[in-house]
Protein backbone atom coordinates (compact mmCIF):
# COMPACT_ATOMS: atom_id res chain seq x y z
CA UNK A 1 0.00 0.00 0.00
CA UNK A 2 1.20 3.53 -0.89
CA UNK A 3 0.38 6.14 1.70
CA UNK A 4 0.15 9.64 0.51
CA UNK A 5 0.96 12.25 2.52
CA UNK A 6 0.96 16.26 1.37
CA UNK A 7 4.57 16.38 0.50
CA UNK A 8 4.19 14.03 -2.56
CA UNK A 9 2.35 16.35 -4.18
CA UNK A 10 3.81 17.71 -7.54
CA UNK A 11 2.68 20.38 -10.22
CA UNK A 12 2.29 18.20 -13.12
CA UNK A 13 -0.66 19.79 -14.89
CA UNK A 14 -3.51 17.04 -14.13
CA UNK A 15 -4.55 19.00 -10.94
CA UNK A 16 -4.61 22.78 -9.25
CA UNK A 17 -7.63 23.86 -11.69
CA UNK A 18 -9.33 20.90 -9.98
CA UNK A 19 -10.74 22.78 -6.93
CA UNK A 20 -13.93 22.43 -9.07
CA UNK A 21 -14.24 19.24 -9.35
CA UNK A 22 -13.18 18.54 -5.92
CA UNK A 23 -15.73 21.33 -4.86
CA UNK A 24 -18.41 19.43 -6.29
CA UNK A 25 -17.39 16.06 -4.70
CA UNK A 26 -17.31 17.16 -1.49
CA UNK A 27 -20.59 18.83 -2.13
CA UNK A 28 -22.59 15.65 -3.22
CA UNK A 29 -20.43 13.82 -0.43
CA UNK A 30 -21.96 16.40 2.25
CA UNK A 31 -25.47 16.50 0.86
CA UNK A 32 -25.80 12.68 -0.06
CA UNK A 33 -22.82 10.38 0.62
CA UNK A 34 -21.81 9.83 -2.49
CA UNK A 35 -20.50 11.67 -5.76
CA UNK A 36 -20.82 10.59 -9.35
CA UNK A 37 -19.17 12.80 -12.08
CA UNK A 38 -19.18 11.76 -15.35
CA UNK A 39 -16.00 12.54 -17.56
CA UNK A 40 -13.99 14.21 -15.10
CA UNK A 41 -10.82 12.62 -14.59
CA UNK A 42 -8.42 14.58 -17.02
CA UNK A 43 -8.12 12.94 -19.75
CA UNK A 44 -4.00 13.07 -20.62
CA UNK A 45 -4.47 11.03 -16.90
CA UNK A 46 -7.23 8.63 -18.32
CA UNK A 47 -5.08 7.97 -21.36
CA UNK A 48 -1.72 7.68 -19.05
CA UNK A 49 -3.52 5.20 -16.64
CA UNK A 50 -5.60 3.22 -19.70
CA UNK A 51 -1.97 2.59 -21.56
CA UNK A 52 -0.92 1.70 -18.01
CA UNK A 53 -3.34 -0.89 -16.98
CA UNK A 54 -3.05 -2.41 -20.66
CA UNK A 55 0.65 -2.55 -21.09
CA UNK A 56 0.36 -4.57 -17.52
CA UNK A 57 1.58 -8.37 -18.14
CA UNK A 58 -1.32 -10.72 -16.73
CA UNK A 59 0.96 -12.51 -14.85
CA UNK A 60 1.23 -9.43 -12.24
CA UNK A 61 -2.44 -9.73 -12.24
CA UNK A 62 -3.76 -11.65 -9.26
CA UNK A 63 -7.55 -12.93 -8.36
CA UNK A 64 -9.00 -10.88 -5.86
CA UNK A 65 -10.07 -11.93 -2.45
CA UNK A 66 -12.40 -10.84 0.31
CA UNK A 67 -10.25 -9.42 3.64
CA UNK A 68 -6.86 -8.54 4.17
CA UNK A 69 -3.41 -9.79 5.22
CA UNK A 70 -4.18 -13.21 7.58
CA UNK A 71 -7.83 -12.93 6.74
CA UNK A 72 -7.85 -12.92 3.14
CA UNK A 73 -9.43 -16.03 0.99
CA UNK A 74 -10.25 -15.82 -2.57
CA UNK A 75 -13.77 -16.31 -2.79
CA UNK A 76 -15.08 -16.81 -6.55
CA UNK A 77 -18.83 -16.85 -4.69
CA UNK A 78 -18.10 -13.59 -4.54
CA UNK A 79 -15.96 -11.81 -7.11
CA UNK A 80 -14.35 -13.11 -10.06
CA UNK A 81 -12.01 -9.98 -10.66
CA UNK A 82 -8.64 -9.41 -11.18
CA UNK A 83 -5.98 -6.93 -9.45
CA UNK A 84 -2.76 -5.16 -9.71
CA UNK A 85 -2.01 -2.60 -6.75
CA UNK A 86 -0.77 0.75 -7.60
CA UNK A 87 2.36 1.56 -5.97
CA UNK A 88 3.31 4.70 -7.68
CA UNK A 89 6.66 3.04 -9.48
CA UNK A 90 5.80 4.36 -13.08
CA UNK A 91 4.77 7.93 -13.97
CA UNK A 92 1.14 6.94 -14.49
CA UNK A 93 0.66 5.38 -10.79
CA UNK A 94 2.53 8.33 -9.47
CA UNK A 95 0.27 11.20 -11.53
CA UNK A 96 -2.90 9.24 -10.31
CA UNK A 97 -1.60 8.84 -6.39
CA UNK A 98 -0.57 12.71 -6.83
CA UNK A 99 -4.14 13.44 -7.83
CA UNK A 100 -5.74 11.34 -5.42
CA UNK A 101 -3.34 13.06 -2.76
CA UNK A 102 -5.20 16.41 -4.14
CA UNK A 103 -8.44 15.25 -3.44
CA UNK A 104 -7.23 13.79 0.16
CA UNK A 105 -6.20 17.43 0.89
CA UNK A 106 -9.36 19.21 -0.58
CA UNK A 107 -11.66 16.74 1.60
CA UNK A 108 -10.21 16.57 4.69
CA UNK A 109 -9.88 21.19 4.69
CA UNK A 110 -13.58 21.14 3.30
CA UNK A 111 -15.27 18.28 5.03
CA UNK A 112 -12.85 17.61 8.44
CA UNK A 113 -12.53 13.69 7.21
CA UNK A 114 -9.60 13.30 9.16
CA UNK A 115 -8.52 10.94 5.53
CA UNK A 116 -4.74 9.72 6.44
CA UNK A 117 -3.90 7.20 3.62
CA UNK A 118 -4.90 5.84 0.54
CA UNK A 119 -4.52 2.94 -0.92
CA UNK A 120 -5.49 1.35 -4.76
CA UNK A 121 -5.32 -0.97 -7.78
CA UNK A 122 -6.36 -1.48 -10.68
CA UNK A 123 -9.31 -3.58 -11.33
CA UNK A 124 -10.24 -5.85 -14.47
CA UNK A 125 -13.49 -7.66 -15.08
CA UNK A 126 -13.47 -10.30 -17.66
CA UNK A 127 -16.53 -11.05 -19.81
CA UNK A 128 -19.25 -12.37 -17.27
CA UNK A 129 -16.56 -11.41 -13.99
CA UNK A 130 -18.76 -9.57 -11.25
CA UNK A 131 -18.39 -8.65 -7.51
CA UNK A 132 -21.89 -9.77 -5.58
CA UNK A 133 -23.42 -7.00 -3.29
CA UNK A 134 -21.02 -5.86 -0.50
CA UNK A 135 -19.50 -3.25 1.97
CA UNK A 136 -15.61 -1.67 1.96
CA UNK A 137 -15.94 -1.25 5.88
CA UNK A 138 -17.90 -2.39 8.01
CA UNK A 139 -19.58 -0.49 10.73
CA UNK A 140 -17.69 0.30 13.93
CA UNK A 141 -14.48 -0.71 11.80
CA UNK A 142 -13.48 2.59 11.22
CA UNK A 143 -10.24 2.30 8.29
CA UNK A 144 -11.22 2.89 4.77
CA UNK A 145 -13.59 6.21 5.19
CA UNK A 146 -14.09 7.05 1.34
CA UNK A 147 -13.79 4.36 -1.79
CA UNK A 148 -13.31 5.97 -5.06
CA UNK A 149 -13.63 4.33 -8.45
CA UNK A 150 -12.63 5.68 -11.93
CA UNK A 151 -13.05 3.92 -14.91
CA UNK A 152 -10.95 3.91 -17.90
CA UNK A 153 -13.39 2.35 -20.73
CA UNK A 154 -13.79 3.62 -24.13
CA UNK A 155 -16.51 3.56 -26.55
CA UNK A 156 -18.34 1.91 -23.70
CA UNK A 157 -22.19 0.77 -24.77
CA UNK A 158 -25.53 0.19 -22.68
CA UNK A 159 -25.03 -3.33 -23.97
CA UNK A 160 -21.90 -4.29 -22.80
CA UNK A 161 -23.33 -4.63 -19.18
CA UNK A 162 -20.67 -4.40 -16.53
CA UNK A 163 -22.83 -1.46 -14.54
CA UNK A 164 -22.12 -0.46 -10.63
CA UNK A 165 -25.12 -0.44 -8.20
CA UNK A 166 -24.70 1.67 -5.51
CA UNK A 167 -27.29 1.08 -2.88
CA UNK A 168 -28.54 3.52 -0.30
CA UNK A 169 -29.04 1.54 2.43
CA UNK A 170 -29.39 -2.00 3.40
CA UNK A 171 -33.22 -2.56 2.53
CA UNK A 172 -32.45 -1.02 -1.08
CA UNK A 173 -33.09 -3.37 -3.60
CA UNK A 174 -32.85 -1.39 -6.85
CA UNK A 175 -30.31 1.21 -6.08
CA UNK A 176 -28.07 3.74 -8.22
CA UNK A 177 -26.69 2.30 -11.54
CA UNK A 178 -23.56 4.09 -12.96
CA UNK A 179 -22.54 2.77 -16.21
CA UNK A 180 -18.10 2.25 -16.61
CA UNK A 181 -17.90 4.93 -19.12
CA UNK A 182 -14.27 6.44 -19.30
CA UNK A 183 -13.36 9.17 -17.09
CA UNK A 184 -16.54 8.49 -14.52
CA UNK A 185 -15.29 9.19 -11.33
CA UNK A 186 -17.45 7.79 -8.21
CA UNK A 187 -16.86 8.56 -4.87
CA UNK A 188 -18.64 7.19 -1.50
CA UNK A 189 -18.75 6.49 2.14
CA UNK A 190 -17.62 3.54 2.31
CA UNK A 191 -19.75 2.39 5.54
CA UNK A 192 -22.47 3.59 4.19
CA UNK A 193 -23.19 1.86 0.58
CA UNK A 194 -23.62 -1.22 0.02
CA UNK A 195 -23.03 -2.00 -3.38
CA UNK A 196 -21.88 -4.66 -6.40
CA UNK A 197 -20.15 -4.87 -10.15
CA UNK A 198 -23.04 -6.43 -12.78
CA UNK A 199 -21.35 -8.96 -14.89
CA UNK A 200 -19.94 -7.54 -18.37
CA UNK A 201 -20.30 -8.28 -21.76
CA UNK A 202 -16.41 -7.42 -22.52
CA UNK A 203 -13.35 -6.77 -20.88
CA UNK A 204 -13.64 -4.19 -17.85
CA UNK A 205 -10.93 -1.80 -16.81
CA UNK A 206 -11.27 0.56 -13.71
CA UNK A 207 -9.23 1.50 -10.46
CA UNK A 208 -10.86 1.12 -6.81
CA UNK A 209 -9.42 2.95 -4.17
CA UNK A 210 -10.12 3.88 -0.72
CA UNK A 211 -9.08 6.69 1.97
CA UNK A 212 -8.07 5.32 5.47
CA UNK A 213 -8.18 7.07 8.66
CA UNK A 214 -5.14 6.27 11.27
CA UNK A 215 -6.03 3.72 13.41
CA UNK A 216 -2.76 2.56 14.85
CA UNK A 217 -2.47 1.71 18.33
CA UNK A 218 0.38 -0.10 20.35
CA UNK A 219 -0.63 -3.49 19.06
CA UNK A 220 -0.66 -2.87 15.85
CA UNK A 221 -0.22 -0.63 12.58
CA UNK A 222 -3.15 0.57 10.62
CA UNK A 223 -2.55 0.98 7.84
CA UNK A 224 -0.12 -1.84 7.79
CA UNK A 225 3.46 -1.33 5.84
Amino acid sequence: MYALQTKDLVSNGDFGHDDTLFGLIADDIYQQGYSIRHNALPDSLVQALTIQQQAIPSIKFKEAGIGRDNLYAKNEFVRTDEICWITGETEAGQRWLNWATALQVFLNRRLFLGLFSFESHFAHYGPGNYYKRHVDAFKGEANRVLSIVVYLNSGWALHNGGELVLYKSDTDKEGVKVTPLQGTIVAFLSEEFPHEVLPAKRDRYSIAGWFRVNTSNKDKVDPPV
